[in-house]
């Protein structure tokens, strides 16, 4: 909504965005599942606007889908008035928690510290009632889940690293962590019935590490290896 700190633009978006809000109309009278990449403050304000206008002109009685789990992916800067939005127009965060161990070392002369008190805030949107979707962004970022978990509970790069103005009462707990990369994800993908949790007639995807990544000290996780992965209750993958 402001310049960046270290250029003179407010960003743009890449789509113009009455194509963009026609087709979240057609997608919720359709049931095609919709999520739109805004990581500025004015970028994620303006889709909450369009998520929010979409669905008052397409009530839950017109849509394919009642309840559509629209989403947002990245949500990296948000305004802190606009958090507590999301929960009431039903949006799932999709956010990749990597993001935040590479980009603190650029991130506050970028954005200014003053708006770092809605970077990331992994914590905030979980106590709005909102459920995140974590993901890994790759090829962007490495792709490693041990990685997108630690930087959830920890909030510091792979070196232990955190800096100034990081705000770390934004980290989650491990539980939290575990959900954003299991049940939350499947609930974002309307697939909670068969995947997410380990329950008798789900799908049985899992992976075994060495360490026991929910108890480990911090600096651990990072060092836990896969001992086997199973998909669909099959063994695809065994350590030697």
């Amino acid at each position: 909504m402001e310049p960046y700190s270290d250029y003179d633009t407010s960003g743009f978006p890449t789509e113009d965005t009455d194509e963009v809000y026609r087709i979240v109309e057609e997608a919720l009278r359709k049931g095609i599942p919709v999520m739109i990449h805004a990581i500025g403050d004015r970028a994620n304000r303006e889709i909450m606007d369009m998520y929010e206008r979409a669905q008052e002109a397409v009530p839950a009685q017109d849509r394919a889908v009642g309840e559509p789990r629209l989403r947002i992916e990245h949500l990296q800067i948000v305004h802190p008035d606009d958090i507590p939005r999301l929960a009431g127009a039903g949006i799932i965060a999709s956010m990749e928690p990597s993001h935040a161990i590479t980009d603190l070392h650029f991130a506050p002369s970028r954005f200014g510290v003053d708006r770092l008190a809605g970077a990331y805030a992994w914590r905030d949107v979980i106590d709005s009632g909102v459920i995140i979707a974590g993901g890994s962004d790759a090829p962007v970022e490495r792709g490693d889940p041990r990685i997108e978990f630690y930087a959830a509970v920890a909030r510091k790069d792979l070196q232990g690293f955190q800096g100034e103005g990081w705000h770390p009462g934004q980290k989650v707990s491990r539980e939290e962590a575990l959900k954003m990369f299991a049940i939350w994800g499947a609930t974002a993908a309307f697939e909670e019935d068969i995947k997410g949790t380990l329950e008798p007639g789900k799908l049985a995807d899992l992976t075994v590490f060495s360490k026991n990544i929910m108890a480990v000290p911090e600096d651990e996780i990072l060092d836990a290896e896969t001992v086997m992965a199973i998909v669909g209750g099959e063994i695809v993958y065994r350590r030697p």
